[in-house]
């Protein structure tokens, strides 16, 4: 049996996951197994059937792909996709991990020459993508830290840190008055 490569793939807790399935083909009979055991499958003729762990929390759509519900720490493993392309069986496999889920985000401020120094941390086993907007500005910058000439400090300027990870964004929001002296 050929395997392909093993793709490592990662869900959040309490989110909805759906494995990267990329099949340009029909699918036929399409059979999930996590760790050897059957947890989806649809024969032809009928509609899917759903095994435990995944019993009334996922859905297994026509292209093969199958989309799990309110993510636990559980469902972590190895899955694999069979189906039959009328001539012959493949096979797809994933290992997927699940993280918990995202924290807000911790903003603290300093100021360091005539700079306000913003700075966003979050404690996350992934590596997240940091977004800063303004209320005073139209546009945002993509980065953990962020420096603001203390002469732009307007008096109800707030600042929003957004962190995202796959679908699931987290934000704070702090007035910067609060970080001047």
């Amino acid at each position: 049996i050929a395997h392909i490569d093993c793709m490592y793939v990662v869900g959040i807790m309490g989110e909805n996951f759906t494995f990267p399935v990329q099949i340009d083909q029909r699918v036929v009979e399409p059979v999930w197994k996590k760790n050897k055991d059957i947890v989806a499958e649809w024969e032809e003729q009928n509609k899917p059937t759903y095994f435990d762990p995944l019993r009334n929390r996922s859905v297994l759509m026509e292209n093969g792909s199958l989309t799990i519900f309110n993510l636990k720490k559980d469902d972590a493993g190895t899955y694999m996709l069979q189906y039959w392309d009328s001539v012959k069986d493949h096979y797809l496999d994933f290992k997927l991990d699940v993280l918990d889920s995202l924290p807000e985000p911790n903003i603290s401020c300093s100021i360091s020459d005539d700079e306000l120094v913003l700075n966003c941390t979050a404690r996350f086993q992934g590596s997240l993508s940091y977004t800063w907007k303004l209320s005073n500005k139209p546009h945002s910058h993509q980065n953990q830290e962020l420096s603001i000439p203390l002469k732009h400090v307007g008096t109800t300027t707030k600042a929003t840190c957004i962190i995202k990870f796959s679908q699931t964004r987290r934000s704070s929001e702090i007035s910067l008055i609060q970080c001047l002296p």
